[in-house]
């Protein structure tokens, strides 16, 4: 559109986005605290950044603050996707490469024999990897539950919380009585809007009625002798007689 537009230097005006890069996990903390996204990539020592994860969740200032736990968990799970894919390349590399060379090939691509061997060769890989992600959930699942345990034997954690929860309610509340109140205002002003309209059409009716009065009136006039006529007429009438 810019350049329909003539307009120079374009990439002063439209700043680019910055790529996402790998950041090592305290990196991903700071960004974490200051609710900034952040991403896993292919090649991370992926247990590290989780068992990362897992120790920061533990501090007060993490586990009080349910965005910040959320991101981490987020992340842990890329991780954990990421991990599970890296070891599928390394189980199936042959079948994969194989695979890859049969659907590269056009007269193989069309053979329905090697077509279902690639279908099966490629359910059997995602099995794999789906156990595997199941392995890795449930190991992160009881680290992760030693630090809800320390949670839960938290008295002053245990209140934080029940103070988040309270001010989510509210905030709940309070959206829900905003959108009541818009609705009434939104029926009020429909209602209003109907009453004027309504009043329109009486005062119109009103006005059709008075001019039609008014017209009967002069067509009256025009029709029916005055009282002086009708005396004139009677003066006559007498002189005849």
């Amino acid at each position: 559109m810019y350049e329909a537009l003539g307009v120079k230097d374009i990439d002063k005006l439209l700043k680019r986005p910055p790529i996402p890069a790998p950041k090592d996990p305290a990196l991903e903390h700071i960004d974490a605290l200051a609710g900034k996204p952040f991403q896993a990539f292919p090649g991370q020592d992926h247990r590290a950044h989780i068992t990362s994860h897992l120790n920061f969740m533990a501090t007060n200032m993490a586990r009080n603050n349910p965005m910040i736990m959320a991101a981490l968990e987020k992340n842990c799970f890329e991780h954990i996707s990421l991990m599970a894919q890296e070891q599928i390349e390394i189980e199936f590399r042959q079948e994969m490469q194989q695979m890859m060379a049969m659907r590269q090939n056009p007269q193989a691509a069309m053979d329905p024999q090697i077509a279902m061997q690639i279908k099966m060769t490629a359910e059997k890989i995602e099995a794999r990897k789906a156990q595997l992600i199941a392995d890795m959930m449930e190991e992160f699942m009881k680290e992760e539950k030693k630090i809800t345990s320390q949670f839960d034997n938290d008295p002053i954690a245990k209140l934080r919380a029940r103070e988040l929860d309270l001010q989510a309610q509210e905030n709940a509340r309070k959206k829900q009585e905003g959108e009541e109140r818009l609705n009434l205002d939104k029926m009020r002003a429909m209602m209003n809007q109907d009453n004027q309209e309504e009043k329109l059409d009486q005062n119109e009716e009103l006005a059709k009625l008075r001019a039609n009065t008014s017209i009967e009136k002069t067509i009256l006039s025009k029709t029916l002798p005055s009282a002086k006529d009708m005396g004139a007429g009677s003066v006559i009438i007498k002189k005849e007689d």
